[in-house]
């Protein structure tokens, strides 16, 4: 997916979430939004260059997001916004093996608990439901997901056992937006009940998928998919 027109800049502070201070090429010094819940650990060094695009919505009250940052040598992909619609185009476009085959693909279906599927894949009486995270956190080599206790993340495990109990297909797709990870793990040192779901979820017929993306200031595009370990 080709991105919006991006401007440069350098990361300043990173603050109540869902805002960033930035600096620009300029010297101005604007407040974006920052598309990313977690934690963003290794992504979100003061310092650090940035790369944010501009709306021309006039509603708006923070005109710029937060889109890309570069750290470790690489542009890391932090908007957690992009991952579903990626993953989306992907399977339409038919180049994810694992998930041909359905006749019908539908995006933010609601299912379980007050929830909602990423993606739900249907053919006749066959379903696939398809839940997508974003990972932005990599140390020595590893992709890690979460980079913060996720609550939230455990209920869509538990949806997703629910959902093969039942007699459906369920998958967990991990799309790394950074290109220093030739491996992935969920991140039992940040949250360890997560990453027993996870092991749980797999021993009951959930599937895994890791694909890493190619990510530039001009396009993020999936790459191959990364092996994994549970251990």
């Amino acid at each position: 997916m080709k991105l919006p027109p991006l401007e440069k800049g350098t990361l300043l502070k990173r603050y109540k979430r869902f805002l960033a201070d930035i600096e620009l090429e300029d010297g101005r010094r604007v407040t974006a939004h920052c598309p990313n819940s977690g934690s963003m650990l290794t992504c979100s060094e003061p310092g650090s260059p940035v790369l944010i695009s501009r709306s021309e919505n006039p509603n708006r009250k923070y005109p710029y997001t937060w889109e890309l940052v570069f750290t470790n040598n690489v542009w890391v992909g932090i908007n957690t916004n992009v991952p579903n619609r990626l993953v989306y185009e992907a399977i339409a476009a038919g180049i994810i093996p694992e998930l041909t085959g359905y006749d019908e693909i539908k995006r933010e279906v609601k299912y379980g608990e007050n929830s909602r599927i990423d993606v739900l894949l249907s053919n006749n009486s066959r379903r696939c439901y398809v839940e997508v995270k974003n990972v932005t956190l990599a140390q020595d080599d590893v992709a890690y997901f979460p980079d913060a206790v996720t609550k939230r993340g455990k209920k869509h495990l538990d949806e997703l056992m629910a959902m093969v109990r039942l007699g459906d297909r369920a998958v967990m797709f991990y799309l790394v937006q950074r290109a220093d990870a030739s491996i992935f793990k969920p991140a039992q040192h940040i949250d360890p009940l997560y990453s027993q779901t996870l092991k749980e979820a797999v021993a009951n017929g959930v599937e895994i998928l890791v694909y890493q993306a190619k990510v530039t200031p001009a396009e993020i595009t999936l790459g191959p998919p990364l092996p994994y370990k549970l251990d």
